[in-house]
């Protein structure tokens, strides 16, 4: 099995690993908290001794940064519980790492977790390969993942060899800034039989539903905001996912008569989020009425035409018309 060699690092033990010689204290906290008890401590006994099954259950639950660079340092027993496939049945990637083929983006989203990403280009003194260290991640959870975030500047390298390595995938976000990515991964679908959970972003409905109708028939959760939805996409949903029950569409372009398809195709629906939507109004009496066996509806902010197209709101004496704008 392939392991890139970018992503190894010295070990203090003499084993080859990711390294970091300080101990993240939120993990600390998290794990006495979790899992040692005072009488424990008080004992004398050493961090060696938990048991081992105990001690996996909870590194599987400290997330990503934590067992590249805390845990494995922390000894040699938590080093190696680290490396149990068990730990890693939930990947939630970085927001975005850097494209493999680009060197110095011109452009770089600011995301909330960039110090994980600073640690670990830290750690290997390079920038990251996004589709090595994919790779690297999956190959550890042994086909056992079943949970996948995936970063954004995902290639369609290691989206192939997610679909190939994670059978057992039950979730799968696509994630930000993977325009690319999105528009391939219908080719990887039929892999994935057991997916309950999929988060698309902004997507093209009409090719992938069918496709998910035919091949994951546990799905049960679909979020696709900010997407359009036509007669076209809503047809797809009814007649391919009908066993629905959690759908976010917030944020969307709808035909209004699309929306009433969904909302009488979709009997198992107990969510639907289309709140800040666009081609009906959040106090429309045919679609709440349609909607009232929904529990969980939220249509909040939804409004028949946005502002910026609304010709009222438009001062035609500010308009200047240049057709040199089209040469």
């Amino acid at each position: 099995m392939y392991l890139p060699v970018s992503l190894k690092s010295k070990h203090p033990s003499g084993t080859k690993t990711f390294g970091l010689p300080d101990i993240h204290p939120i993990f600390l906290q998290f794990f006495l908290a979790a899992s040692v008890s005072i009488s424990f401590r008080m004992e004398g006994r050493k961090w060696e001794d938990i048991n081992k099954d105990i001690l996996v259950n909870v590194l599987g639950r400290v997330g990503m940064e934590s067992l590249l660079l805390d845990v494995p340092f922390v000894c040699k027993s938590w080093y190696k519980a680290s490396r149990e496939p068990q730990c890693w049945e939930h990947l939630i990637f970085p927001t975005f790492i850097k494209p493999d083929d680009i060197d110095d983006l011109w452009w770089e989203p600011e995301i909330p977790d960039r110090g994980f990403i600073d640690r670990l280009e830290m750690t290997y003194q390079e920038n990251l390969s996004a589709t090595a260290f994919v790779k690297f991640i999956v190959y550890r959870s042994c086909g056992k993942a079943t949970i996948i975030k995936l970063p954004g500047g995902c290639t369609e390298e290691a989206l192939e060899y997610v679909a190939n390595e994670c059978p057992r995938l039950k979730g799968l976000a696509v994630g930000s800034y993977n325009e690319f990515i999105k528009g391939i991964i219908v080719k990887f679908i039929s892999k994935w039989k057991y997916l309950e959970m999929l988060k698309l972003g902004k997507y093209d409905l009409k090719e992938i539903i069918p496709q998910i109708g035919l091949h994951c028939n546990n799905l049960i959760w679909l979020s696709a905001p900010y997407t359009y939805i036509g007669k076209d996409e809503a047809s797809a949903l009814v007649s391919s996912l009908s066993k629905l029950k959690y759908l976010d569409l917030h944020g969307g372009d709808f035909e209004k008569e699309a929306l009433v398809m969904i909302l009488q195709g979709c009997k198992q629906l107990v969510h639907l989020d289309i709140r800040q939507s666009f081609g009906f109004d959040d106090d429309d009496a045919e679609i709440l009425e349609l909607a009232s066996h929904i529990p969980a509806f939220k249509c909040e902010g939804s409004i028949i035409t946005p502002d910026w197209l609304d010709d009222d709101h438009i001062d035609h004496d500010d308009l200047v018309y240049d057709s040199s704008y089209f040469d």
